[in-house]
């Protein structure tokens, strides 16, 4: 599972590179296009390929399957997570921590992240080979920022569960702050831009301690 890297950072990348990144980008738009037109079991490789006009053998250089094409954004988001996680030093609480990491992946994605973000995920909710995929990519992600919970604590999570359950919270979190997220874009009542996702996720880590102290007789958060 790999992003795309953002030509815009750092050095401006060589020819070779760019050509390369923009056959990368040429093949996931394209397909993105063409499932959400045809649907994603009507359109064969074959007729990706063919439309990009590129081999067989390039799009299996850039991607893995059919199934990692689609959800191009999203990967190009657990990527940009993991990095940060990986990449950043803890300097307060870890949930605090990995939400930081999160907004900072969402700002360094391209400005067209979220539009493109929003459509493999309608197209994931409507495809159920793509919710597997998902489930799948969302599990290695958790294993990745458990690793290198690992490497900064420098403590085997089989040992210390707390590694793993905020991994897993944190996670949790960025899954209903999305959720929320498309339904208020859905709905036209926010914008579906890259601030207002990382609010709604904001929003779900800021309520994960009332999640742990909740009780029957706790007055529900209306706010």
């Amino acid at each position: 599972m790999t992003g795309h890297p953002n030509e815009s950072e750092g050095s401006p990348l060589p020819l070779r590179e760019r050509k390369k990144l923009r056959t990368r980008r040429s093949l996931a738009d394209t397909a993105l296009r063409m499932f959400l037109e045809r649907g994603y079991h009507e359109v064969t490789l074959e007729e990706l390929v063919s439309t990009v006009e590129v081999s067989m053998r390039t799009f299996f250089r850039y991607y893995s399957s059919k199934e990692e094409v689609a959800m191009a954004a999203e990967n190009e988001l657990w990527d940009g997570y993991a990095d940060e996680v990986a990449r950043r030093q803890i300097t307060g609480p870890v949930l605090a921590h990995l939400r930081e990491c999160y907004a900072s992946a969402v700002r360094g994605l391209p400005t067209d992240w979220t539009q493109r973000y929003l459509a493999c995920r309608g197209l994931a909710a409507r495809t159920p080979a793509l919710r597997v995929y998902h489930a799948g990519t969302t599990q290695d992600l958790q294993l990745r920022i458990v690793e290198a919970l690992e490497k900064e604590f420098d403590t085997d999570s089989r040992e210390d569960v707390r590694l793993r359950l905020a991994a897993d919270m944190a996670l949790a979190a960025v899954r209903y702050g999305t959720k929320n997220w498309m339904r208020a874009n859905r709905h036209r009542s926010r914008p579906g831009n890259a601030e207002t996702l990382i609010a709604e996720v904001a929003q779900a880590f800021d309520a994960l301690p009332g999640a742990l102290t909740l009780t029957a007789d706790t007055p529900p958060d209306t706010a």
